[in-house]
């Protein structure tokens, strides 16, 4: 039996400013179970980053709790591993010297950070860029020294904010299928957030659907089609037919995002 190792507790988020206060999350509640793939879905606003960085701890609810294995989170903590959608590598230092920093602060000798990264570096495919810093490589190359930093912290969580946006179509279908086949290896648990509603379903364990602001949980579908998965399964009556589901779903809240934008 699995068991959630994640679970947020009436998380609300409301930003103050001068013009007063906007309710950006409201009461959500939600259990990740041990190696659950969740993917978030929702219109622009919806809230899907707001959760992603509070269950970072880069952000803090204004009421609920989130916990992680029973403790509750107050911060960042390196059990948590971030992929955001822009590249957030130090361009001063060379791929190697990315996927090492994790390892650095955590006082590891230097020659098991190297043993360490070179297996990740090999597991994203860059086996020959060690040495290439961030601006020699395409955005691809970038994202994927992004995540084997991440995973070489060997985190509990990983955490990704649509981490393919910013690329290519082909370049996006290629990381999908490399960060499942790493995710069927590892069995890390991930709250990937993204708007494409194809990368949500091909990917996910489960999909999240988020209304929009402020946003909740209004949908949790359960992806029942079988790991490894192949490009091949895009083109299945089962994948068309939740996607068309999940498409009404998203649908429905964009429309009411973009009549809340005409209101105000």
């Amino acid at each position: 039996m699995t068991m959630g190792i994640l679970s947020v507790r009436g998380v609300e988020r409301r930003f103050i400013s001068g013009h007063g206060s906007t309710l950006a999350l409201q009461a959500t509640d939600l259990t990740v179970a041990e190696n659950d793939f969740i993917t978030i879905l929702g219109p622009s606003g919806c809230g899907k980053s707001t959760l992603l960085r509070i269950v970072a701890g880069l952000d803090t609810q204004t009421a609920g709790e989130v916990l992680l294995d029973g403790r509750r989170i107050a911060g960042p903590g390196a059990d948590r591993g971030m992929v955001f959608q822009s590249y957030t590598l130090f361009p001063w230092l060379t791929v190697r010297d990315n996927v090492c920093f994790g390892l650095r602060e955590k006082g590891l000798p230097r020659a098991q950070q190297l043993e360490i990264a070179q297996g990740f570096i090999d597991q994203v495919g860059l086996r020959g860029f060690e040495d290439h810093f961030p601006k020699q490589l395409s955005g691809g190359m970038q994202q994927r020294t992004a995540l084997a930093r991440a995973l070489a912290n060997d985190p509990r969580m990983l955490l990704m904010d649509e981490p393919f946006g910013a690329l290519d179509h082909q370049t996006r279908e290629l990381m999908q299928e490399l960060l499942l086949g790493i995710w069927e290896r590892q069995r890390k648990t991930v709250l990937f957030v993204t708007h494409d509603i194809d990368e949500a379903v091909f990917m996910g364990t489960r999909v999240v659907v988020m209304s929009a602001r402020p946003g909740r949980i209004k949908l949790d579908h359960p992806v029942d089609m079988p790991y490894p998965r192949h490009y091949s399964l895009k083109t299945t009556p089962a994948f068309a037919a939740l996607k068309a589901e999940l498409t009404e779903a998203v649908r429905v809240e964009v429309l009411a995002a973009q009549a809340q934008t005409a209101a105000g």
